[in-house]
């Protein structure tokens, strides 16, 4: 006799516009109206809108002045992270209530993977609007959820319904609802790639997979095998409870333009300043070290440079920075400049994973 397929259960929850949310809860003035949470109407970027605001296009990353030209009533607000981290602490507590398998992607979004969970509920959907109403209940805010076999597919899953709603792709049914996407919903697949893809006549999943997996490594190399798997629901990442960080940085967006390197080193000075200051704390060094630029016209350069050692100090990173800066001439004056460092000293530990399987 042979034995009945079971699956993992992994749930992506996602709040909804959660910095703009936070704004809204707690001051009932803005309720109801667009909010932009960053920029302002003469500088800045967005960091947040709420849905009010997304009426008229304003999303995250766009100017500030954008967002005025495309919402004249916008309201501005300045961010105010430790009130974000004071709220996203009492939704992760929610989180682990249900299992100790819960792994943050931000404040506002997490994978739980409740195969088995605390509470003994084989069903992952009800699990999910359980933990979406006491969320509602207990913080004040709604969230969105997705529910399926893997990570992959729970996270595409949860933007489905959104705002304040869930989305479960059972077993069965997680080959043609990839098969039925626009590829430029794939999670992973962004613009320049969806734009490489259609130039290829892949526009939905059902044409990603006709393609081979020797035609989409020649033409996405190492992430040709990620597009050819993941279209067949085959995603085997696990739900790790603790994140090991790619990368450490700090930046800063400035109030007047700098068209002065030694306006820009002095600023420099500042964010390696804070860059040490979060190395220390989370205990790590790192090889490469990448100076971000963004001009007044919002287009970015970043120049890098990999040491054959590590560094986390101050001077050891501004020596360094000093001479990506001065590599080559600013093409115009800037607006934001950071610092981040990379090949961090973390080990990772690469697990092979089984795509269990249990009843849905």
């Amino acid at each position: 006799m042979s034995e009945t397929p079971t699956y993992r259960k992994i749930i992506h929850i996602d709040m909804d516009a959660f910095y703009a949310s936070v704004e809204q809860m707690d001051n009932p003035e803005l309720r109801g109206k667009p909010v932009a949470v960053g920029g302002s109407e003469n500088r800045g970027v967005v960091s947040a809108a709420s849905y009010e605001a997304r009426k008229f296009g304003v999303r995250s990353a766009i100017s500030g002045v954008l967002a005025k030209k495309y919402c004249p009533e916008i309201i501005f607000v300045r961010p105010r992270f430790d009130r974000y981290k004071e709220i996203s602490s009492k939704i992760h507590k929610i989180f682990h209530e249900y299992t100790d398998l819960v792994e943050p992607l931000s404040l506002d979004e997490a994978y739980l993977d409740v195969t088995k969970n605390k509470k003994g509920n084989p069903s992952a959907s009800l699990l999910a609007q359980e933990i979406r109403t006491r969320i509602f209940n207990e913080v004040g805010l709604t969230a969105s959820a997705g529910i399926s076999v893997n990570k992959f597919v729970a996270k595409i899953a949860s933007d489905y319904n959104k705002p304040n709603g869930q989305k479960t792709v059972n077993p069965d049914e997680v080959e043609a609802f990839l098969e039925d996407l626009p590829i430029r919903k794939f999670y992973g697949v962004g613009k320049v790639t969806t734009e490489k893809m259609y130039q290829l006549g892949i526009f939905t999943g059902t044409d990603l997979k006709s393609k081979s997996l020797e035609f989409l490594e020649k033409h996405f190399g190492k992430s040709g095998a990620f597009y050819y798997h993941v279209v067949r629901g085959i995603h085997n990442s696990e739900v790790k409870s603790s994140r090991i960080a790619k990368s450490v940085a700090a930046e800063h967006t400035f109030d007047v333009n700098l068209s002065s390197e030694i306006f820009m080193m002095e600023q420099l000075e500042r964010i390696a300043s804070s860059l040490e200051k979060r190395l220390k704390r989370y205990n790590v060094s790192g090889k490469t070290i990448t100076l971000k630029i963004k001009y007044s016209d919002f287009s970015q350069q970043t120049r890098s440079k990999t040491l054959p050692y590590f560094i986390s100090d101050k001077s050891l990173i501004m020596e360094n920075v000093e001479e990506l800066l001065y590599q080559e001439k600013m093409k115009d004056s800037v607006r934001l400049l950071g610092i981040s460092l990379s090949n961090l000293n973390t080990e990772v530990k690469k697990a092979v994973a089984v795509q269990l399987k249990f009843t849905f």
